[in-house]
């Protein structure tokens, strides 16, 4: 990719289409929009205030995402996430966020690195404190930090998806204190690694956080909250 391509495709971010598109996609992952729930251009234009132009721009992408489907002379149709999808998400995240961290531990900042020992240190007092709806916050700061850090724009523009795409069962994971817990205490011994300067360890750490976090969603029927297959059909 050339760096006009990279440049346009971080303007289109914030161009009108872009922002369509990135609220659609919020709402469906979100769960405010239903597997097999129609989509109508008209009525989405109307609560964001634009024509039907840029709604319809933002289904073709968002077929091609593979969150809805399109079906000529009926309409659009969410299809979403499936449970296969989430396993799959989860086991090439496994995969890149150890990357990532490998990446990390030698491209990370003292400013990073400080807002990441930060984080742990405010996720373990919230934790004490039962603060549910901080620690959610924290954690999706600390692997944000953490794909900042890796200095690879398509690396963390990949993982920035994919942790979008799974956030209504992170959210739901994260809501048990036991796991909330846990998962602190790995980013810790990530942090921990990325600050020891050890890329083979902070590397290994981090696939098998999320490798921990799916094995969580199964223990405790989360993926239950997705269909096996997606289809529209009746």
């Amino acid at each position: 990719m050339s760096d006009y391509d990279v440049k346009r495709e971080v303007s289109d971010k914030y161009s009108l289409r872009g922002r369509v598109f990135s609220k659609i996609r919020e709402d469906i992952l979100s769960g405010k929009y239903k597997d097999h729930e129609e989509l109508k251009e008209v009525a989405i234009g109307e609560e964001l205030g634009v024509s039907r132009t840029p709604v319809r721009e933002a289904f073709r992408q968002l077929e091609l995402e593979g969150l809805i489907q399109i079906i000529p002379n009926r309409g659009a149709y969410v299809t979403g996430i499936s449970a296969k999808d989430v396993q799959d998400i989860y086991m090439i995240r496994s995969r890149l966020e150890g990357l990532c961290a490998r990446w990390a531990t030698a491209h990370i900042t003292p400013e990073q690195l400080d807002e990441m020992e930060e984080n742990v240190y405010l996720a373990e007092f919230h934790a004490g404190k039962g603060h549910m709806d901080q620690i959610a916050e924290l954690d999706n700061r600390f692997h944000q930090i953490l794909y900042e850090a890796c200095d690879s724009k398509m690396l963390e523009h990949l993982l920035m998806d994919y942790h979008q795409y799974v956030q209504s069962v992170r959210q739901k994971t994260l809501s048990n204190i036991e796991r909330s817990t846990a998962s602190n205490k790995e980013h810790r011994a990530i942090m921990e690694a990325i600050k020891a300067g050890n890329a083979d360890l902070a590397e290994k750490l981090a696939h098998e956080h999320m490798i921990n976090a799916y094995d969580n969603m199964l223990k405790n029927g989360l993926l239950e909250l997705y269909s096996e297959e997606r289809s529209t059909e009746e």
